[in-house]
């Protein structure tokens, strides 16, 4: 698993290519270690200083290319290709605190019963991803902490997320799968960068 070393990595590699890409040419990326070269799932996301409110979030939920490319990828993404908002510029870079989320590969979830389902998910562990037919929403383990959600309440989301009706899952026709992940996170802009506890 991800330590707080490759967490920093992260975290400021993230940074320092958004930075890049809006102007600041001069800005280096740190240099990569060994374990971000195999294929990972990533996510990053911005949040506004002090208020923390979304700003920008972007991820590869499959381990789809090496970690080191996702993260690149995703940064930028995150910053200027959200469609739910408008690009981050410069100057706001100074108000924006980024998280990077190291994944696991997702892996379907086999129940029975609405119960089952529920049995096999834990809140601040586990990520959700859900499909039925075209449709697909994920959300990120740490979004069912911020919001103090229980597991139903994580599941109904996830199927709003994926644009069903909320008590799709109990219908027992919603393929769901899980992942965990290690979320790393600057605590001011620029500043110290500390995993952060889901539970």
């Amino acid at each position: 698993m991800f330590n707080i070393d490759h967490g920093r990595i992260a975290v400021r590699a993230a940074r320092a290519n958004i930075e890049r890409k809006l102007g600041l040419e001069q800005i280096k990326i740190p240099s990569f270690p060994k374990e971000f070269k195999e294929d990972s799932g990533v996510f990053v996301t911005l949040n506004t200083y002090p208020d923390k409110e979304l700003r920008g979030c972007i991820g590869y939920p499959e381990p789809v290319m090496p970690l080191s490319d996702a993260i690149l990828d995703t940064s930028i993404s995150a910053a200027i290709r959200d469609p739910r908002f408008p690009k981050v510029t410069l100057e706001e870079m100074d108000r924006i605190i980024i998280d990077v989320t190291l994944l696991t590969p997702p892996v379907d979830i086999e129940y029975s019963s609405p119960a089952d389902l529920i049995s096999k998910i834990v809140i601040g562990r586990d990520g959700l991803i859900a499909r039925r037919s075209f449709h697909s929403g994920l959300l990120l383990p740490q979004v069912p902490v911020e919001w103090r959600w229980d597991v139903e309440e994580f599941l109904s989301h996830t199927c709003m997320k994926a644009g069903l009706p909320s008590d799709q899952w109990r219908k027992g026709d919603v393929q769901f799968q899980k992942f965990s992940g290690t979320v790393f996170g600057e605590k001011e802009p620029r500043g110290e960068i500390a995993e952060i506890e889901l539970s």
